[in-house]
């Protein structure tokens, strides 16, 4: 299995084509008076949103897995060294390992080279 690929365009994009609609439909819709308990409302936008990661005490690293040929980006805990989240996951390592393990035993034998001149 190779690890090389290329991308290569298919072909021309088609144009999509703009549809417009009209709001007639909202203008003339019936005004309904709901309950406060049933109405929604616009999300509070003043709290910022973090996309971090809720746990204060955890460190970065990256593993380079042989069986799988491959580097592993791990979030982990100080505290446990427990993995939090890592990438890739578990089941694509396998998936990697196991492939590359077919490359592996599809190669030809290489012959050890008893040439010893230095």
């Amino acid at each position: 299995m190779s690890t090389d690929f290329s991308i290569r365009p298919v072909g021309i994009p088609a144009p999509a084509q703009i549809i417009t609609t009209s709001n007639a439909a909202a203008n003339e819709a019936v005004q309904t008076d709901l309950p406060v308990s049933k109405t929604v409302a616009a999300a509070d936008t003043s709290a910022p949103v973090r996309n971090d990661l809720p746990h204060e005490n955890v460190s970065r690293q990256v593993v380079f897995d042989q069986a799988a040929a491959s580097f592993v980006f791990q979030v982990v805990n100080e505290k446990t060294d427990a993995v939090v989240n890592q990438f890739p996951d578990e089941a694509m390592l396998r998936r990697r390992a196991y492939f590359h393990a077919l490359d592996r035993q599809s190669e030809p034998a290489r012959p050890l080279s008893t040439d010893v001149s230095a």
